[in-house]
């Protein structure tokens, strides 16, 4: 009987996998680390450590390599540290080292890039050369809290802050990072209300003709109208989307509401236009994502032709077979495709070849650079010709002078956009714009 309660009791404290004591047993001896401190008048330090893209591997090479991983990370991490310190489970990719009696804080840094050179060894797993790296976050009893609780919350705020710099990083717990981390949380619980209060709305920025001054299209952008604090701008709170997970429901909303307004264009006598949304990686990368879009252009009848996703390089270029399955999926179904901020990524010839894509948006930072950079203009220029000779559609981006827009169209520059044209506006203006004519938004010459 007694025999069973220990077992019991050591499956409830440590990790099966790694043999490790895990979280809860991670709160109490880090209670008592502060009760001794405390007594003593001692200081002590509680990292974080977060594997980096360890979800990779699961995904690549199967769980049970990634297991192995786990196992071979933990035994490096408990041969790193001092007998007195404590190495623990405290996650899925996740650990917490206590490190007890630290003379002063500074004496955690060659602690911290110890353990991040530890994690980064070669390991041989699975019949592969793998090699790890993990971002550290660090805080400090008694500087940052005198409580378990809020030294691990702490920790793990700068972890994330080491994450956000790059991997292979550790970051120390400062004041700022709880007030940022704070912000982000209020932000955050402050969509999630946005999107139950239908508080978000688009604008619609015009694409045009650069030859015959007609408006071809728009790109729809999201703005948030808080009712107390005003308008706010897709950069304040899409990273906060984004590192919550908030980005899918908006961006469904996005791709709906894009659908819904080009509909109601189209009731009300005015042309048909193609309507351009940005999508996210993250969003992508949702298993649901072309059943979702069926279901949104079925729900509005909008004509697939006249909807176009705007997709970065860098999100080609991630697990490029899944890639290539949905984009001829989302192909298929007629829907336009197009490279957004081309030639700031990969820019890689192959994958043109290789994906269904129908436009190339050639960046606003070369567009920006053309009066000062010949580099750019020379740029601009190749991308211009290479879409051509793929049959692609070239349109560039962020249009501001009317020495820009004489250049695009002396180099056959189809489309453009930008504010010598005009910002993005709301629907109702937008359609003003529409009722004018061609070369209403073109300036004069």
């Amino acid at each position: 009987r007694v025999q069973e309660l220990l077992k019991v009791s050591h499956l409830l404290q440590y990790d099966a996998l790694t043999q490790l004591p895990n979280s809860t047993l991670l709160g109490d001896r880090l209670t008592q680390a502060i009760a001794l401190g405390r007594r003593h008048d001692t200081q002590l330090a509680v990292i974080f450590i977060g594997l980096d893209r360890f979800k990779r591997i699961n995904n690549a090479l199967g769980y049970p390599a990634g297991d192995e991983v786990l196992q071979q990370v933990s035994q490096s991490l408990v041969a790193t540290v001092r007998d007195s310190d404590s190495v623990f489970r405290y996650g899925t990719d996740e650990f917490v080292i206590l490190l007890n009696d630290i003379q002063h804080p500074q004496q955690t840094q060659h602690i911290a890039q110890k353990l991040l050179t530890a994690v980064r060894a070669t390991r041989q797993v699975a019949g592969h050369d793998l090699s790890v790296t993990a971002s550290l976050g660090i805080s400090i009893y008694p500087n940052d809290s005198s409580t378990a609780v809020e030294l691990i919350k702490h920790a793990e705020t700068a972890m994330h802050t080491s994450k956000e710099r790059g991997p292979g990083d550790f970051s120390f717990y400062t004041e700022t990072m709880n007030l940022r981390a704070q912000h982000q949380q209020g932000l955050e619980s402050a969509i999630r209300q946005a999107l139950e209060r239908d508080e978000f709305v688009l604008h619609y920025q015009p694409k045009l003709d650069l030859h015959s001054g007609k408006i071809v299209g728009a790109e729809a952008l999201i703005r948030w109208h808080q009712p107390d604090h005003g308008w706010i701008y897709p950069s304040a709170f899409i990273p906060v989307a984004e590192d919550s997970g908030l980005i899918v429901p908006l961006s469904q909303w996005v791709i709906r509401q894009a659908c819904t307004q080009a509909r109601a264009w189209q009731a009300a006598g005015l042309p048909p236009i193609c309507l351009s949304v940005n999508i996210s990686a993250i969003d992508f990368r949702q298993r649901d994502f072309v059943a979702n879009l069926v279901a949104i252009l079925e729900h509005t009848g909008l004509a697939p032709q006249l909807l176009e996703l705007e997709i970065t390089e860098s999100v080609l270029m991630q697990n490029v077979e899944d890639t290539h399955t949905t984009l001829r999926k989302i192909k298929a179904l007629g829907v336009r495709l197009s490279i957004d901020d081309f030639g700031t990524g990969y820019s890689s010839l192959s994958y043109l070849r290789r994906f269904p894509i129908d436009v190339l948006k050639i960046d606003q930072s070369f567009i920006r650079g053309l009066s000062s950079n010949s580099q750019d203009a020379q740029l601009i220029s190749a991308i211009i010709s290479l879409g051509k000779s793929l049959d692609l559609n070239i349109i560039a981006e962020g249009v501001e002078t009317v020495e820009q827009l004489d250049f695009l169209r002396a180099h056959q520059c189809e489309e453009g956009q930008g504010f010598l044209f005009s910002k993005a506006v709301a629907a109702d203006e937008f359609a003003q714009f529409m009722q004018a004519g061609p070369r209403t938004l073109m300036p004069s010459q």
